[in-house]
């Protein structure tokens, strides 16, 4: 089964590794509801993602809705090519940006 792996640098930079795919993130809850920072900002490095489908972009822009309810922003780094090409598809390169 394809693993996921999210490794919080510090309050504010994620970094995300493996596969995000409908194998791997269908449990994978990365946000803390009650979660509580000074940051406005919050930063995924994508550059150890493997692979990724429509259900793992899906999830990072779940990952948005929910970090823009409590007032911050995502931004992602070191889009993989394949991420790239999906947000195109989807037309969803710009709430990232």
């Amino acid at each position: 089964m394809s693993k996921v792996s999210i490794t919080q640098i510090d309050e504010q930079q994620f970094k995300i590794s493996g596969e995000l795919t409908r194998n791997s993130i269908a449990a994978e809850r990365l946000l803390n509801k009650n979660s509580q920072t000074n940051h406005k900002t919050w930063y995924f490095d994508l550059s150890e993602v493997s692979r990724v489908d429509t259900a793992g972009l899906a999830w990072l822009i779940h990952s948005f809705a929910e970090l823009k309810q409590q007032g911050i922003r995502l931004e992602l780094q070191n889009i993989p090519e394949q991420l790239q090409k999906l947000m195109q598809l989807g037309q969803v390169t710009t709430l990232f940006e």
